[in-house]
């Protein structure tokens, strides 16, 4: 059977080259892509760290893993669901996770599901603890704990980074399970470029200034619900945003700043791209390239300055759409041959290839899949799909498996029509993914962005297709979990075609008879 090598980066939405971003560096991502099979509609099924994870690594919705806040495990809460690397755990992979793969804290139990999902006890990098410490220099000299953060590695508390020691114990562990020939599941949780914007300054000469635009919408639309919008707060507590007063709930940002933010959002990910090259690289080093699927993904995407917004916590694509690729050998990709390389390490600095992706579906698809798509890539029995409400169900998905779109060509589509079974999982059907976001409130409160499960009082219930994306947000009971549907409290539609930014909300001139 394959290897799986599950990179996860915190926050990452696709400003990347194979996903037709003009401006960023990302030779590495790109080559990975040029042997992938490349998502461009992918989704979270919420725009924040640990109840997006959870969903995923569980293969089950918000609804049901209950976690919406960063305050409860699923194991009590909900109930005792399987976990993707457990199942491979359980059918004979050794587990392995190196960096942020979980959330950590009491939402995977202080321990990163171990030892339910993973075979040693996780790995995290020693100078993770200094992450939101003052180790900016300002303009004065001094250190800040600021949001906008290129730094002089060799300064650094042990002189590195996280990502770098997570590239380093990954590579290691590679070379261990090649020695001892071990079938594995890797996962590496990179943490750039969520906040801080902490990496070595000279990424920063790969964008100048002058070249860094704002956001093509960063005013907040008109016709915007207040209870979508989401104020920031996290990046309103860094020292150097702090010290520019900005007014809540709305802002704005003075324009410099942002585009300050956009400029180091952009270096963030060509430094986290060098991270991924030398990981991929490493395949190579150790003969696995032809032996190892790989998956790249992100937790969910950030907003950089859209609708007047930043950070995550909204419903938007630029929040919830995420990048999701598939290297799988002799299937994506025909297979190497002993000793040829498929991921030499590409250096940002001087590699500008415009590599485009060996496949690319536009189909809609969910984070919540991986789990699924995983096992029917690995060869492992697909694991079933849960009944409507499964609590007490151990093993069941809620993501159907997405390899049924990898090579879904135009042609293929009209042969599959007449072998349609009653599910209709061909490939003409039409594709849908849901997202969801709480509101302690109608308008934007300190804790709009995240609420606690206590105060959460409206749940946005979102849906995207090719065409739109349409959320409704109605009042939400945490007590017994219950949305009421018959209490709508704001609606959003966005027609994509016309309006691809979601900036013109029109729900108030609509019947909305057909979605019913």
């Amino acid at each position: 059977g394959m290897n799986v090598l599950f990179i996860v980066v915190d926050d990452l939405r696709p400003v990347l080259g194979c996903y037709g971003d003009k401006l960023v560096k990302s030779p590495n991502i790109d080559q990975l892509a040029s042997h992938s099979v490349v998502f461009s509609n992918a989704y979270a099924q919420q725009a924040v760290c640990a109840p997006s994870r959870v969903s995923f690594l569980t293969g089950r919705r918000p609804d049901s893993t209950r976690l919406y806040d960063f305050y409860s495990y699923w194991r009590v809460h909900a109930g005792n669901y399987s976990t993707m690397p457990q199942y491979f755990k359980e059918n004979g992979y050794v587990t392995l996770s190196v960096g942020k793969v979980f959330h950590p804290g009491i939402s995977s139990n202080y321990s990163d599901d171990y030892p339910h999902s993973w075979s040693v006890p996780p790995f995290h990098p020693s100078t993770e603890k200094y992450e939101n410490d003052k180790t900016c220099r300002g303009k004065d000299g001094k250190l800040y704990a600021n949001l906008v953060c290129p730094v002089d590695v060799t300064e650094m508390p042990s002189g590195t980074l996280p990502d770098i020691q997570s590239t380093e114990e990954a590579i290691r562990l590679m070379k261990v399970m090649k020695t001892n020939k071990q079938k594995f599941f890797l996962a590496v949780g990179y943490h750039k470029p969520h906040i801080p914007l902490r990496y070595p300054q000279e990424f920063l000469k790969l964008y100048p200034l002058e070249n860094i635009t704002l956001a093509p919408d960063p005013w907040v639309p008109e016709k915007l619900p207040s209870v979508a919008y989401n104020p920031w707060m996290d990046i309103r507590q860094r020292d150097d945003v702090e010290a520019l007063n900005v007014s809540f709930p709305y802002g704005p940002l003075p324009h410099d700043f942002q585009r300050q933010i956009r400029q180091s959002y952009y270096a963030a990910v060509s430094y986290l791209d060098t991270q991924v090259g030398q990981l991929l690289d490493a395949l190579d080093d150790v003969g696995l390239s032809n032996s190892t699927i790989v998956v790249f993904t992100a937790d969910h995407g950030w907003s950089l300055g859209e609708h007047g917004e930043w950070a995550k916590y909204s419903n938007f694509d630029v929040a919830t759409r995420v990048p999701l690729m598939f290297y799988v050998p002799g299937m994506t990709t025909s297979p190497v041959s002993r000793g040829e390389r498929v991921f030499p390490y590409l250096d940002p600095f001087s590699h500008i290839l415009g590599l485009v992706p060996q496949g690319q579906s536009k189909k809609v698809v969910e984070l919540v899949s991986l789990f699924s798509t995983l096992a029917e890539l690995a060869g492992l029995q697909v694991p079933p799909v849960c009944p409507e409400t499964s609590f007490h169900v151990a093993l069941c998905t809620e993501g159907s498996s997405i390899v049924r779109y990898f090579n879904a060509s135009e042609e293929k589509v009209k042969e599959e029509k007449d072998g349609c079974d009653d599910t209709c999982r061909c490939s003409n059907e039409e594709t849908v993914a849901f997202s969801q976001y709480p509101r302690p409130a109608d308008t934007p409160q300190w804790n709009s962005d995240k609420p606690k499960l206590k105060d959460i009082r409206i749940m946005g219930y979102s849906m995207r297709t090719i065409d739109y994306r349409y959320t409704v947000w109605v009042r939400f009971n945490p007590n017994n979990f219950s949305a009421d549907f018959e209490d709508v409290h704001a609606g959003e539609l966005y027609m994509v075609e016309t309006d691809p930014n979601q900036d013109y909300n029109i729900y108030n001139n609509t019947s909305h008879a057909w979605f019913l």
